[in-house]
């Protein structure tokens, strides 16, 4: 009883000082990759995570998950295409830390919302996007199309790192950063309902969510966004970033038409399915730019 009574002092001292250690690897990266122009970074790093990352177990898991997705690609090229995505995540984890440089240079962006803004006009949207290009730099498409937008992100665990990102992404965000949670579910509501526009990358898997068809599989998906539109009664909004020579981006957006059953919960699920074929199509015109590593399949590789 003694050592159960001292064990939870020590574990708490153990966490504090992983996550002291974190921050301050975190805070050194950021400092490091700070020394270099944000294009010469994005490739130095990008150039490290192609060759280093295949080492990572969840390699395997891009593999196998590339090979249900393209079944007549050869094993060869499914490498290759592994070894891109692995770059891509590179170059979007050395241009987020310079996130704020890239962001004030408007000639590393073109955009493609005139008619999403025109769709939507006075009224609220959510947008829903996915873990390609560089999804960091998202809601430029809302500036360009002249909007307040609001994100949505998961919470890290670790505090001191948790702050420093997000002071990092929090000045794209005008009308806020939100971290996901109940709270913040009726707070994007509400925004969604007085005019607001609401962004949030919609590809991971929630397994407390719906099933979905995605590369011809059972695939877990949340039903979120389209719930918080259609709640609100303001358009769904597909978009996505494609990544460009130099760490360039053009941002391109489209309306999702909206089901209109009556039942709610029905029509959730449907425009679920249609923003998830949107961005299926989208991926297959730019596989190397997707984050193939998640584990979004019923059927796919637990590692």
């Amino acid at each position: 009883m003694d050592r159960a009574r001292g064990s939870a002092p020590r574990h708490g001292v153990s966490r504090r000082l992983r996550y002291w250690l974190e921050w301050a690897l975190l805070r050194s990266g950021v400092a490091l990759v700070r020394l270099m122009p944000p294009t010469m970074a994005a490739r130095v790093i990008g150039k490290g995570w192609r060759w280093v990352a295949p080492f990572n177990r969840r390699h395997q898991r891009a593999l196998e998950n590339i090979r249900h997705a393209f079944p007549d690609m050869p094993p060869e090229q499914r490498e290759a295409l592994a070894r891109d995505a692995w770059e891509n995540l590179g170059q979007v984890m050395a241009e987020t830390l310079q996130l704020d440089r890239l962001v004030a240079d408007p000639s590393r962006f073109e955009f493609d919302v005139d008619g999403v803004r025109e769709a939507v006009g006075d009224g609220g949207a959510v947008i829903v996007s996915m873990h390609a290009g560089n999804w960091e730099v998202t809601a430029l498409g809302g500036h360009a199309a002249g909007w307040q937008t609001a994100g949505v992100y998961q919470a890290l665990k670790n505090p001191l790192t948790e702050t420093l990102l997000h002071d990092l992404r929090a000045p794209v965000y005008p009308a806020g950063l939100f971290a996901k949670g109940h709270d913040t579910a009726r707070r994007l509501l509400g925004l969604a309902r007085s005019g607001g526009r609401v962004a949030m990358l919609a590809d991971l898997r929630d397994l407390r969510g719906v099933v979905v068809p995605f590369f011809g599989r059972d695939a877990y998906a949340t039903p979120y966004p389209a719930t918080i539109a259609l709640a609100a009664k303001v358009p769904l909004i597909a978009c996505r970033v494609i990544r460009l020579p130099g760490s360039r981006f053009r941002i391109e957006a489209e309306v999702v038409p909206m089901p209109q059953s009556g039942d709610r919960k029905a029509d959730a699920l449907e425009a679920t399915r249609r923003y998830h074929a949107r961005f299926e199509t989208w991926i297959r015109e730019y596989p190397e730019q997707w984050m193939w590593i998640m584990r979004k399949w019923i059927d796919g590789p637990s590692r």
